[in-house]
């Protein structure tokens, strides 16, 4: 994609300093009532999800792929923020690339993201109706229908070989061994009521990251930061403040 760090940009801009990163089967838009927020921050697609080439097909493929589209921007972000499988992605760059990183905001995710058989095997049978699957784990009881059906139609939009390669590769995904290893501080957000990566997965994070900071959010579901954006941005906007990061 040209302009990789920007979905609206037409030519390549410098990298911002905060960076989104989006979960399987999605892109950048499910990121945009953050950056309302923070306007001068980017949502990044990744490769494949807009139908352009394929995607990876492991966590620290999708990381290698991150850093390269930021190197060619001619700086890297000071904090990436990733969801879900996003937050897989900016745990694993973290590990890779130490020194390019101030902190990482890990949103619903966790250090090991096992996938039901369920949804692994139904999206290769079934796409539409494993997607209302997923969406159906994804947000907590009482949602906006309006939210699950752009949800449901942006994912819809995603070519399926692409969501497949992003579920297997989170179900591979496993660094709790190597959590003592990422110093930079870390926000962990996660909502009470999140199916998909449950809350024990934000303890865990909290538990063996050095440096974490930890966010529950009452009542929230899986895709925590569409359905409570007010508490998400305040969460990280004061993780920025505090390290002295605009964005």
């Amino acid at each position: 994609m040209t302009g990789a760090m920007s979905r609206d940009a037409a030519r390549p801009v410098p990298t911002p300093r905060l960076v989104f990163v989006h979960g399987a089967g999605s892109t950048g838009d499910t990121w945009d009532l953050q950056r309302l927020a923070f306007p001068a921050a980017a949502a990044v697609d990744l490769p494949g999800h807009r139908g352009e080439g394929p995607g990876r097909r492991r966590i620290e493929d999708y990381a290698a792929w991150l850093r390269d589209a930021v190197d060619q921007q001619g700086r890297r972000p000071a904090v990436l923020a990733g969801h879900s499988m996003g937050g897989a992605i900016a745990l694993a760059y973290a590990l890779a690339f130490p020194d390019d990183l101030a902190g990482i905001v890990l949103v619903a995710t966790g250090a090991r993201l096992r996938v039901a058989p369920a949804i692994l095997n139904g999206l290769l049978a079934d796409y539409p109706g494993t997607v209302d699957l997923i969406l159906s784990r994804c947000l907590a009881p009482g949602a906006d229908s309006r939210l699950a059906a752009r949800l449901r139609a942006a994912m819809l939009a995603v070519p399926a070989g692409v969501t497949v390669g992003d579920f297997r590769a989170c179900d591979a995904f496993d660094i709790t061994a190597r959590l003592g290893e990422i110093r930079i501080p870390a926000l962990v957000i996660g909502g009470s009521e999140d199916q998909m990566t449950p809350p024990k997965y934000a303890d865990d994070l909290e538990a063996h990251l050095p440096r974490a900071r930890r966010v529950r959010i009452e009542g929230a579901g899986h895709m925590v930061h569409a359905e409570r954006p007010r508490e998400v941005n305040e969460a990280i906007r004061g993780f920025l403040t505090e390290f002295g990061i605009r964005a």
